[in-house]
């Protein structure tokens, strides 16, 4: 019996990673607001969760060209966003000046690129 050939390539391969790393760290991240408390983790952790499935979705649906770098573009704002808000928490500071602002208005520029794919036709 064969095994078939796993259709993931190396995009959507580390789409798929992305996703069960900022689960996971989502995850970790809620208890540790829960127990440690923390404005900014706990909003950190509910943008890792809310983002998630978005990674796990594109990277398991062999998305096109166009959703695949709009997903990217999330994961760099979301990186920087949370990143900053644990700086916040856990360092007393900021990651470095506007790394909030960059990070949400990736974010938002990710999304707008998510929706926009849906209009993406590839070239015959």
């Amino acid at each position: 019996m064969s095994v078939p050939a796993n259709p993931i390539n190396g995009g959507s391969r580390l789409l798929v990673l992305a996703g069960g790393l900022v689960g996971a760290a989502g995850v970790a991240l809620s208890a540790a607001a829960a127990h440690r408390g923390g404005a900014f983790t706990g909003t950190a952790a509910n943008f890792l969760l809310m983002h998630a499935p978005v990674f796990l979705a594109v990277g398991l649906a062999g998305a096109n060209r166009c959703l695949r770098i709009a997903s990217l573009v999330l994961l760099a704002g979301l990186l920087l966003f949370c990143g900053d808000l644990l700086a916040r928490d856990f360092l007393g500071s900021r990651l470095f000046p506007m790394s909030a602002p960059i990070g949400g208005t990736l974010l938002i520029a990710g999304w707008v690129a998510i929706a926009v794919s849906a209009l993406w036709r590839p070239r015959p």
